[in-house]
C-alpha cells in the first residue's frame, strides 16, 4: 500500500512536471508564427490575460494562447502609471528611442496585415524642430514649475525618468533664462509629476524628482498635469524633452547651452 502510494505520487509529480507553463507554451507558438523574432524572457503573470514578451531590448505582449499580438502600451489606470513604459525602462535605463517592438515588423512576420505603428519615442537627444509655433495661453499655472532668472524664457515638457530631460535641466541651470517645467508622463511618472507639483516647495521637489529621490505623496488639484498631457498629445509631443520659445517656437530633444543660446537668440539649430 505505502509502495503503491509513493508509485503514484511520483506519477503524478512527473505528470505535473511535463506539463508546460504557460510562458513555455506562448514560447512554443512564437517560434513558429515569429520565427525572427527569439523571445528573451516571457512572462504571462505581469497582467492578468496577457503574456509580456521581451525580445532584446523590444516589448510586446500576446494572449495566452500566442494567437493575438498587442503592440502597444499597457495602462493601470488604478495607479495611473504606464506600465509598459516603466518595463522598458528596467530593462535598458539608457533607453533613447523607439520603445516597444516594430509592429509592421512582427506583422509581416505572421503574414498579417500591416500593424499600427510602433509605441512613440520615449526621450530624444536630438530630433530637428517643427516649423509651426505653439500657444501655450491655455495651460494652467497649476501644472507648471517656476525656476531660474533672466530675460529669456522657455517652457519645457519633460519626464522625470528621461536622462536627456535631467541632461537639459542641468544645462538650462548654467543659463540666464526663466524656464517653465510642464511634468508630462510618458515612462510611468505620474505619481513623481503629482508629488512634484503638490509639494510645498515645488523647486525642491524638482531636484528631488531627477535625483531619483524619494517623495512624499500628497494631494492637491493636479488638473493642470492632466492638461499637460492633453497637450502633449494633441500637438504631437511623443518624446521628452520638449522645448517651447517665448514666441511658440518648437524644438524637440536635448541641446547644449550653447545652442540652447543660439537658438533663444532666433538662431536656426539643426
Amino acid at each position: 500500500m505505502i509502495a503503491l502510494g509513493v508509485a503514484g505520487g511520483s506519477a503524478m509529480a512527473a505528470a505535473l512536471a511535463a506539463t508546460p507553463s504557460a510562458e513555455e507554451r506562448v514560447g512554443q507558438v512564437l517560434k513558429a508564427r515569429l520565427p525572427r523574432t527569439a523571445p528573451t524572457h516571457i512572462d504571462c503573470a505581469v497582467v492578468a490575460g496577457l503574456c509580456e514578451v521581451q525580445a532584446g531590448a523590444n516589448l510586446f505582449y500576446t494572449d495566452t494562447s500566442g494567437r493575438y499580438l498587442v503592440v502597444g502600451r499597457i495602462y493601470d489606470m488604478e495607479t495611473r502609471q504606464d506600465l509598459t513604459a516603466a518595463r522598458l525602462l528596467a530593462i535598458n535605463p539608457d533607453l533613447l528611442a523607439g520603445t516597444g517592438a516594430r509592429a509592421s515588423q512582427l506583422a509581416d512576420e505572421a503574414d498579417a496585415a500591416p500593424a499600427p505603428s510602433a509605441m512613440p519615442v520615449l526621450q530624444r537627444a536630438s530630433v530637428p524642430a517643427p516649423s509651426g509655433k505653439v500657444s501655450l495661453t491655455a495651460l494652467p499655472a497649476t501644472g507648471a514649475i517656476e525656476w531660474g532668472r533672466g530675460r529669456d524664457r522657455l517652457t519645457v515638457f519633460s519626464d522625470f525618468h528621461c536622462g536627456y530631460c535631467k541632461l537639459l535641466h542641468q544645462q538650462l541651470q548654467m543659463m540666464d533664462v526663466r524656464v517653465t517645467e510642464r511634468p508630462i508622463s510618458l515612462l510611468g511618472t505620474r505619481m513623481i509629476s503629482e508629488a512634484v507639483i503638490c509639494a510645498p516647495d515645488k523647486r525642491a521637489a524638482l531636484e528631488r524628482a531627477y535625483e531619483g529621490a524619494a517623495l512624499p505623496a500628497s494631494r492637491c488639484d493636479i488638473s493642470g498635469l492632466d492638461a499637460n498631457e492633453r497637450f502633449a498629445r494633441e500637438h504631437g509631443f511623443d518624446g521628452t524633452p520638449v522645448i517651447v520659445r517665448g514666441d511658440g517656437a518648437v524644438l524637440h530633444g536635448y541641446r547644449s547651452k550653447e545652442v540652447l543660446a543660439t537658438w533663444l537668440a532666433g538662431g536656426k539649430v539643426s
